[in-house]
């Protein structure tokens, strides 16, 4: 193994956004096994001090792969195409009047039942992004609409956040 692997390598994954949860999951059990600074116990400090630093990187690269949202960003900047979320936030004006329908029904939501309409919209709006992310990224291999659908991707799940917020603020 090397530290400087991109993580699909360090795990044994193939490169791409369809990934299955659970061989991620149980690749990570697996290198925890073999890392663990414990098993390096006897051979010093030293070799304990490699072995936490292996145990990191690998819980950094688990964090990026079981979630889809950093799994496809990572991609992207793997691809040539870096998110920078922080400096491109243009969106195409449908995606925007989306934004704006979503934010009036959180504000206007007065009742449970408008609230997880809502929820439901926002997750099945999630959904669809998330799939034209594998489309994007395993099939058409277009790392620059990729990020795009990312950024976007962003404001959803910081919508949905929200969205839950409020569903928890009212069951108080």
């Amino acid at each position: 193994m090397n530290l400087q692997s991109d993580d699909f390598t360090l795990f044994g994954l193939p490169q791409q956004f369809a990934q299955d949860r659970a061989a991620v999951d149980a690749r990570w059990k697996a290198l925890q096994r073999e890392i663990h600074p414990d098993r390096f116990a006897a051979q010093g400090a030293a070799a304990q001090r490699v072995a936490m630093q292996w145990s990191v990187r690998v819980n950094e690269a688990y964090q990026r792969l079981k979630d889809p949202l950093k799994r496809a960003a990572y991609l992207c900047e793997l691809r040539g195409a870096p998110i920078n979320a922080e400096n491109n936030t243009a969106m195409p004006p449908a995606f925007l009047m989306q934004q704006m329908a979503w934010r009036e029904a959180l504000d206007e939501a007065r009742t449970d039942m408008e609230l997880k309409t809502l929820a439901h919209g926002v997750k099945a709006a999630r959904h669809e992004a998330l799939a034209r992310c594998a489309m994007l990224l395993d099939v058409q291999g277009d790392a620059a609409a990729a990020a795009q659908q990312v950024r976007a991707l962003m404001f959803v799940e910081r919508f949905a956040r929200e969205v839950d917020d409020r569903v928890d603020q009212r069951g108080q």
